[in-house]
């Protein structure tokens, strides 16, 4: 299954609309235009691992439609569903300003999209290129529906490094199950324990050679000696944090999350779910009479049950013209693998964090808030809620397990929560009281769990006026014992101004911070038994008539947690277009 790096099989709709509408319109050729796309949630039968069976995906295609954009166009997208689930689109990384209802966040910023209903996102790119992705944001569809939106610079800007030979195909990791994923998470809620793991990761839906059964089903990128291209890497894997390398070949790190950063040279990088990553890789300058594997494993740091298993893909060097080599060569060719790190080697997840900076120039300046007006505090962690009446649950002492930010359980609404405020009717639907910081204090990374694992319940927001400087620290709990938390944060980028192990230290901690060259993302993991903190202006109000409001959600991107006691761990920022006093 050969990729060129100008046609995908995987991603062929949305590419070959955005190219012809350029030819169409060439007077646009250094405009912003507005694209128009059409999402069919559908039915598919797709088979991997031998196993067949019906999916929920995007035109049928298992990963969904590649979009490609450059800065300041429109995006226009109609989604319709044909299928019994309720679907939502979330445009993860978009920052939205002034077009909230576009998220896509289920019962947050819209209700869902109910079978045979259609939702239109509207909404503009504005001041971001890079790679980001899309994908459902309800229950589990998002293990197959999910796809890349890459953003081109504006023509005629050039990257803040040499122009890449080619650089359009992103590579894709995400996760199977040979079952229905929503009977697992179905499942996983009846009884309160930990979701069944996946069968198999994979690279643009395929899991590759060292799963059975699988040979055929393999990513290969097709590359020519002497050429650098530009590797867009997203985590859409629902549960696992990913060590990935390629064999005999270093990486060079230039962009996270859709944003720049000073260029570091790797051989192997860690990318969370939700993270996108972009490298240069410069192919060897002459033809290597050689094959190489691409892997990705998972880094892990919890306790629990996880799939142990590598997928791979082929770099494959394309045959110089002026050489002989017969279909029995080109197969006997070595055949070379990386060396993945071990798969709880944290030292490494550190460094390599610690290396990403802000590229903090004057085109790209770092505006780090120096200033703080509202300080927030919030354990993140697993804690347990009652089994529910003649019912048989599988967390600790036959309870249920249950993701908390400072023990409050996020209980998802019927009524979402921009519907609510916008109308005025929010009496009954939430509460604006989220603790900014725990109600009670303990010693959140000791190895003895506090007596009382209970969480509470409720649907609570945090209110801001606009243009508040906000720093955030986000502290892991051994509750149940300690792993990473992978957090996104909605229609908002934020510096990583700090982290470390142990319990924060707000007396000696902040004097460590990085406020010249933070790294700015959408998506940060805060270390299993550590801390990390962030900075960021809530600037984002959005605008819809005469309601100057937006709702914005911290939520988890480990989706074994996010639905642990539904939707547990979502928080919820409600932002008002009021200045400060």
């Amino acid at each position: 299954m050969g990729v060129s790096l100008l046609s995908s099989p995987a991603f062929p709709r949305v590419i070959i609309l955005s190219f012809i509408t350029l030819c169409l319109i060439p007077e646009l050729a250094l405009a912003s235009i507005t694209r128009h796309y059409k999402f069919d949630i559908k039915l598919q039968n797709v088979t991997r691992l031998c196993h067949t069976k019906s999916i929920v995906t995007v035109n049928g295609q298992f990963p969904g439609p590649r979009i490609v954009a450059w800065e300041g166009d429109r995006l226009v997208i109609k989604v319709v569903n044909h299928v019994q689930n309720n679907i939502s689109i979330h445009w993860h990384g978009i920052l939205q300003l002034q077009t909230g209802w576009a998220d896509g966040a289920a019962y947050v910023t819209q209700c869902p999209i109910q079978t045979s209903q259609s939702y239109v996102y509207n909404f503009t790119i504005i001041g971001q290129r890079g790679t980001l992705f899309w994908h459902a944001h309800i229950s589990w569809l998002r293990s197959t529906i999910y796809g890349p939106l890459i953003i081109l610079p504006k023509r005629g800007v050039p990257y803040p490094f040499a122009k890449p030979y080619k650089g359009l195909v992103p590579i894709i990791f995400g996760e199977w199950w040979n079952v229905d994923s929503e009977a697992v998470i179905s499942q996983a809620l009846q009884t309160g324990g930990g979701p069944n793991v996946s069968n198999a990761y994979t690279i643009n839906g395929l899991p590759g050679p060292l799963y059975n059964c699988s040979a055929k089903d393999t990513f290969k990128l097709k590359v020519k000696p002497g050429k650098t291209y530009l590797l867009r890497l997203i985590n859409a894997a629902l549960n696992h944090e990913l060590f990935f390398s390629i064999a005999n070949h270093s990486l060079t790190v230039v962009e996270a999350d859709a944003v720049y950063v000073k260029p570091f040279e790797t051989n192997t990088l860690l990318i969370a779910p939700g993270q996108t990553t972009n490298v240069l890789l410069k192919t060897k300058p002459q033809y290597p009479n050689a094959t190489f594997f691409m892997t990705a494993r998972p880094y892990v740091t919890g306790l629990g049950t996880f799939n142990n298993s590598t997928v791979a893909g082929i770099l494959k060097y394309e045959i110089p013209t002026n050489t002989l080599h017969s279909a029995a060569s080109i197969k006997k060719l070595p055949l070379f693998k990386p060396f993945l790190p071990p798969l709880n080697d944290t030292s490494f997840a550190t460094n390599f964090t610690n290396q990403l900076r802000s590229l903090a120039s004057a085109q790209f300046p770092a505006n780090v808030p120096q200033k703080v007006d509202r300080r927030f505090f919030f354990t993140i962690g697993l804690g347990t809620s009652p089994c529910q009446h003649n019912q048989t649950c599988q967390g600790p002492n036959g309870t249920m397990f249950a993701a908390s930010i400072n023990n409050i359980s996020f209980a998802q609404p019927t009524t979402a929560l921009l519907q609510a405020h916008f109308f005025g009717q929010s009496n009954g639907v939430y509460t604006s009281d989220f603790p900014i910081s725990p109600i009670i204090p303990f010693n959140y990374t000791s190895s003895t769990p506090p007596n009382n694992t209970h969480v509470s319940n409720g649907t609570k927001l945090v209110v801001l006026p606009f243009n508040t400087s906000v720093e955030l620290v986000m502290q892991g709990t051994s509750i149940l014992g300690a792993e990473s938390h992978p957090l996104h944060l909605h229609g908002f980028n934020f510096f990583v101004v700090g982290q470390g192990f142990g319990n924060f230290d707000s007396n000696k901690d902040p004097a460590k911070f990085n406020l010249v060259d933070p790294i700015k993302r959408n998506t940060v993991g805060v270390p299993s038994g550590g801390w990390v903190a962030i900075r960021f202006l809530a600037n984002n109000p959005g605008k819809e008539e005469q309601h100057n409001i937006t709702i914005q959600l911290i939520n988890a991107h480990l989706f074994g947690h996010t639905y642990l006691s539904y939707s547990s761990i979502h928080l919820i920022i409600l932002l008002l277009n009021v200045e400060k006093s």
